[in-house]
C-alpha cells in the first residue's frame, strides 16, 4: 500500500460546489481506497492505494467519480506521502529569518511544466511576492495575504499550462503529519 494525498481545488468555497467530508470519504472508499482520512472542509484526502496507476491517472479517476456523483468538475492533484515530505524538507524560504510561516504556501502541480513555460514565468513581475518552482511544487512567499497575491492558482495554470492547487504552510504540515 502506498500513502497518497488528494488535493481537491475549489470545493466548499462560498457555498459553491459543496461536498461533505463524510461523503467524500465514502466516495474514496467506493473507489477502492483504504485508510481514508479527510482534513478540513477544503478537500484534503489522505488514503492508501495499492493501484498501479500513477498520480495523474488516480487524480483523473477521482475527478470523474466526483463529476459523476456531484455533476460538477473539481480539479484534483494527487501526491504521495513522500512527495509532501520532500516538499516540506526542500522549502527554500524556511532558511530566511525574515519570513514567517504564515507567509508560506505551496502550490502543487499536476505535472512538471514544460521548460519553455518555466523560462517565461521566471521573468514575470510579481511585486513583493516570491516564488520558486521545483519539479511539481511551487514554493510561495507572500508578503500580504495569499488571496491578495498575483501568484494564484489561475496565474500558474495560465502561465505553466498545468493544473495547480495551493495550500498554506500550516495545512501542508498537517497533511505531512497525517500521511505518516
Amino acid at each position: 500500500m502506498t500513502k497518497k494525498i488528494a488535493l481537491l481545488r475549489g470545493i466548499n468555497v462560498g457555498g459553491k460546489r459543496k461536498v461533505l467530508m463524510k461523503d467524500l470519504k465514502a466516495l474514496f472508499e467506493k473507489l477502492g481506497y483504504t485508510d481514508v482520512v479527510t482534513y478540513i472542509q477544503s478537500g484534503n484526502v489522505i488514503f492508501d492505494s495499492n493501484s498501479s496507476l500513477g498520480t495523474i491517472q488516480i487524480a483523473s479517476k477521482i475527478e470523474k467519480a466526483i463529476f459523476k456523483t456531484y455533476n460538477f468538475e473539481v480539479p484534483v492533484v494527487v501526491i504521495t506521502a513522500n512527495d509532501i515530505k520532500q516538499a516540506v524538507e526542500s522549502n527554500p524560504f524556511l532558511n530566511n529569518e525574515a519570513v514567517s510561516n504564515n507567509q508560506l504556501h505551496l502550490t502543487f502541480l499536476q505535472g512538471i511544466p514544460n521548460s519553455e513555460y518555466l523560462v517565461k514565468i521566471a521573468s514575470y513581475p510579481t511585486g513583493s511576492d516570491q516564488f520558486i518552482i521545483k519539479n511539481r511544487v511551487i514554493y510561495l512567499c507572500c508578503q500580504d495575504k495569499y488571496h491578495k497575491s498575483k501568484l494564484s492558482n489561475n496565474f500558474f495554470e495560465t502561465k505553466l499550462k498545468v493544473s495547480a492547487t495551493t495550500r498554506n504552510w500550516k495545512t501542508v504540515l498537517k497533511l505531512l503529519e497525517l500521511s505518516r
